[in-house]
């Protein structure tokens, strides 16, 4: 039988993305969409998008209180997506939880000690978890291969119009706290907890029709660890296509996805000594190249398998606390 699932919100950026790969998975019945701004509602119910087909919730109570659902995708804007998921635990429900946490550390806390009281999987919408690229140098860099790692660097900038720009203002941070979750989730996970983040948020961008006073549009987060650190650089208004990169340095080797990551297609690995799979220097090694729907698609079926007990999850909440809370302090929210 399939999994019943529903989605809270619709604002998120991601929001289509995980409608549509719950729409196509056959192991998955949609079974509807709350949106609580009925205005936007009527805009989606009358488009030519994914949302045009769903079934339209009166109330979150007419979602939440419905037994058969057993999961629900949390896609409202982040200002708005903690209070809504806090709902959806209350309710025993499963939750696909799309990023960033909220700025309220001490309300993130409480809604992961529900979920693991209840027995409820969270997890978190960072996509680039399900990169074949990310992926395998986070293999490499743990396991060793590239011996001790002291140096990771990711750009991961976007370009966003003025509308876009006012939403995520409503964050201390700006452009940085809206993206730069999705590289402290590997930072983190190769470096673990940092022992001083620093950011700089600058609005620099000059001239345009697009600037939105106050709002942090080229920033610089550096996180410095016991031997080793991080940097993340993400701005609003990059030229398209945007140049994103993904690196990481080891005293044994290192390993860069050749840009852009989004698909990816290979990785740029050098070792100072040749392995039984991998020859000494420079070498081109190839990697599946994934749409941002694919890594949806990958996401749901491991947030499927998990919640049936065929998988353990693939980030346990003390880790998705930590990004949070990395990100929180960087950005200056969480003072150390």
């Amino acid at each position: 039988m399939p999994v019943q699932m529903a989605q809270y919100g619709t604002k998120h950026s991601h929001a289509a993305g995980k409608i549509t790969a719950m729409q196509e998975n056959p192991e998955v019945k949609l079974v509807g969409v709350f949106e609580p701004d009925s205005e936007h509602r009527a805009q989606l119910a009358d488009s030519d998008t994914c949302f045009a087909t769903v079934r339209w919730f009166d109330s979150a109570q007419e979602m939440l209180a419905d037994p058969a659902i057993v999961a629900v995708a949390s896609e409202g804007l982040n200002i708005e997506s903690l209070d809504q998921t806090e709902e959806i635990v209350a309710a025993g429900k499963h939750v696909w939880y799309d990023k960033a946490p909220g700025d309220n550390w001490a309300q993130w806390q409480r809604v992961v000690a529900a979920a693991r009281e209840k027995k409820l999987l969270i997890q978190m919408g960072y996509m680039l978890r399900y990169h074949d690229g990310f992926h395998l140098i986070a293999e490499w860099a743990r396991s060793g291969l590239l011996g001790h790692i002291f140096s990771i660097r990711a750009h991961m900038s976007t370009n966003i119009p003025k509308d876009r720009r006012k939403q995520v203002n409503a964050h201390r941070g700006g452009i940085f706290y809206e993206l730069a979750g999705h590289m402290l989730d590997h930072i983190v996970w190769i470096l673990g907890r940092p022992a001083k983040a620093t950011c700089y948020l600058r609005s620099d961008d000059y001239g345009t029709s697009e600037r939105v006073d106050g709002f942090a549009d080229n920033t610089l987060g550096v996180f410095e660890f016991e031997q080793a650190m991080a940097m993340v650089d993400i701005a609003a208004m990059e030229t398209e296509p945007m140049a994103r990169r993904y690196e990481v340095y080891g005293t044994a080797g290192s390993a860069v996805i050749v840009e852009p990551f989004e698909p990816g297609s290979q990785i740029r690995l050098c070792l100072a000594v040749a392995t039984e799979e991998y020859a000494a220097g420079v070498q081109m090694v190839p990697i599946q190249s994934r749409s941002r729907q694919e890594l949806y698609d990958q996401e749901l079926k491991a947030f499927l398998r998990t919640i049936a007990g065929q998988q353990e999850p693939d980030r346990l909440p003390e880790h998705d606390l930590l990004v949070q809370e990395t990100l929180l302090r960087a950005v200056g929210t969480l003072v150390d």
